[in-house]
């Protein structure tokens, strides 16, 4: 299956070179550009891409609204949305993933973990540059803990949610616990309807939020 894809930035050279690097995907097909955010919206609702690639840094509307307004939380049909950004910085992520995306990277990450993010977002996974992800988790502001918090998991949840918002994948998972893959998915989906997140990412804020990472 083919993922359609959406690019959204205001330099004509970064749209450029993203469709380079993912042209050479059979798997992956840009079909729109945006140059602001509101372009990006307007297109977005248009050709309902499988990944929207977007800036956070853009004119006319900025790709964190233009996150909400794609995937937010009162979105009846939410698109999958991955930010892709020059600026490491913490509001900058906590925004994002508030805002309903699927995967924070910064622009330096490097072609493959573009494509790994876009093809874990088509699939309804979510993927956070590992140089920002724990860093950035492990200090949102304000920790606090949710009603009922971390007791309605099991004790294996909790490991399994534990390793994730230290940045593991499900494979790292997976040989840490001595449980397969598909275990590993089976508790995650299991938190994730517990826990009311939207993605693994929601997830692992949540962990920190409530302190099951220490």
């Amino acid at each position: 299956m083919t993922i359609r894809v959406l690019i959204a930035d205001d330099q004509e050279m970064v749209r450029i070179g993203f469709r380079m690097i993912l042209q050479t995907h059979d798997d992956i097909e840009v079909i729109a550009e945006a140059a602001d955010g509101v372009e990006a919206v307007a297109a977005a609702r248009e050709h309902r891409p499988d990944v929207c690639l977007l800036d956070i840094r853009m004119p006319k509307c900025d790709g964190l609204e233009a996150t909400r307004l794609l995937a937010g939380p009162d979105v009846p049909d939410p698109l999958r949305v991955v930010i892709v950004t020059t600026f490491d910085m913490d509001e900058y992520v906590y925004g994002a993933l508030r805002a309903g995306a699927s995967g924070f990277l910064l622009k330096d990450a490097g072609p493959s973990l573009l494509v790994e993010a876009i093809r874990a977002a088509a699939s309804g996974d979510a993927l956070v540059s590992p140089s920002v992800t724990v860093r950035l988790l492990q200090h949102l502001e304000p920790p606090k803990r949710a009603a009922g918090g971390a007791t309605r998991l099991t004790q294996r949840e909790l490991d399994v949610v534990e390793l994730l918002a230290r940045g593991a994948t499900n494979n790292d998972i997976a040989k840490t616990l001595q449980l397969s893959v598909s275990t590993v998915k089976t508790h995650l989906e299991s938190v994730r309807t517990k826990i009311g997140a939207r993605n693994r990412v929601g997830i692992a804020a949540w962990a920190w939020e409530n302190k099951v990472v220490g």
